[in-house]
């Protein structure tokens, strides 16, 4: 794989850890501005938010930015943010600069994809898809704990502030050592829209919103969930966390491998499948800790293997301009995890916390459902496209 791709997956780990990394920092949050754990939490929700809303609004407004450009601005945002977060002297603009930052990573995040993708062959875009989104996974897996581990000792603003600098660093190396990649072809906003509008592209979309609001549901409440069923908790609990984050390295890897392989529909059919199952038995399977290892990197290794896939198949839609798809691919991601807390919330205030994963299972079965649509739709284009120039 080339290096300008994983250059671009070093991109990608910085503004995931930009978006990850306040999770591991609330309790610093909390006290330091005097402020409750629920209150402190809303700047995940923030951010979420602004990024889903932001990703395809900026994807159209920057269109026709050169793109290596592109990528340094938006690394740039992601340093300002940060560093405007460390500097924040109440809450309130902390929640402003963690809007400054997910307008960053709303940029990036597609804009890496799709230019991983024109700088590799077709038949390498699954893993270079997957290598971008493998410095999200990194950033999963390092960022929450790392925000953890060092809250105490430099306080959130260190935190903040590192993070700026690190982000500061990427752009300086994205331009040094990125190629200049020319924009797109001008696509008018109807046919961008047009794109967005295909039912196909909905279904994927659908797919998208369906698998992570399943997914992040339970990660949300994974410390109390793992609690009622193998009774763990403080340095074993990180320990499992850290599987999970390992079995989504391997399998965001695998399923790039397997996408280039066999295209996008038949390894997601084998990953949500595998995934609901996976979701549907956690109750059962993570009783021991032994168990809840083994189950948890199973369910990082499919949650991870979806990204690629989906990612091929939006691409495939729209080769031409894909860029919007995959921002709203990317707003559709923030878009289940925004929904995850509400969904997991009440389904544990109703059903209580060892009925969420099964339950949750079910919206990972309906995600299966729209792949089965989709792929469907998709082999009745097929089969039209060709007679379309006879016809004319």
């Amino acid at each position: 794989m080339s290096a300008r791709i994983h250059l671009l997956a070093v991109g990608a780990f910085t503004v995931g850890s930009s978006g990850y990394i306040v999770s591991g920092v609330l309790p610093a949050v909390s006290r330091e501005l005097d402020v409750s754990t629920a209150t402190a939490g809303q700047l995940v929700t923030v951010f979420a938010i602004a990024y889903a809303i932001a990703s395809p609004l900026l994807a159209t407004a920057t269109g026709r930015w050169e793109r290596r450009t592109l990528l340094v601005a938006a690394l740039g945002l992601t340093a300002l943010g940060n560093l405007l977060a460390a500097l924040a002297p109440n809450y309130a603009l902390l929640l402003v600069a963690r809007v400054v930052s997910a307008l960053g990573a709303a940029v990036f995040t597609p804009v890496a994809t799709n230019v991983a993708t024109v700088l590799s062959p077709p038949d390498h875009r699954g893993r270079a898809v997957a290598t971008v989104f493998g410095g999200l996974t990194f950033a999963l897996i390092i960022g929450v704990p790392a925000g953890s581990l060092l809250g105490d000792p430099i306080g959130y603003r260190g935190v903040f502030a590192l993070v700026a600098g690190v982000s500061a660093l990427a752009a300086a190396a994205t331009w040094i050592g990125m190629p200049r990649v020319a924009a797109p072809p001008h696509v008018p906003i109807r046919a961008r829209l047009a794109a967005a509008a295909d039912p196909r592209a909905q279904l994927v979309l659908g797919m998208t919103v369906a698998g992570c609001l399943a997914a992040f549901a339970v990660f949300t409440f994974i410390a109390p969930l793992l609690a009622a069923t193998a009774g763990v908790s403080g340095t074993t609990l990180s320990v499992l966390l850290l599987v999970y984050g390992l079995g989504g390295a391997v399998g965001n890897t695998l399923s790039g491998r397997l996408t280039d392989r066999f295209g996008s529909r038949r390894p997601l059919l084998v990953v949500f499948t595998a995934f609901t199952v996976v979701l549907a038995t956690l109750p059962l399977t993570a009783t021991t800790v032994v168990g809840a290892g083994i189950a948890l990197f199973a369910w990082g290794l499919v949650t991870w293997s979806v990204n690629p896939p989906i990612q091929n198949w939006l691409i495939e839609l729209s080769p031409s301009d894909s860029g919007l798809l995959l921002s709203v691919n990317a707003s559709a991601v923030y878009l289940g995890v925004g929904l995850s807390g509400l969904f997991g919330g009440f389904v544990i205030g109703t059903a209580g916390i060892l009925a969420l994963a099964p339950i949750a299972a079910i919206v990972g079965a309906l995600g299966l459902v729209l792949l089965l649509l989709a792929a469907r739709a998709s082999r009745r284009a097929e089969v039209v496209a060709p007679l379309e120039p006879v016809a004319a």
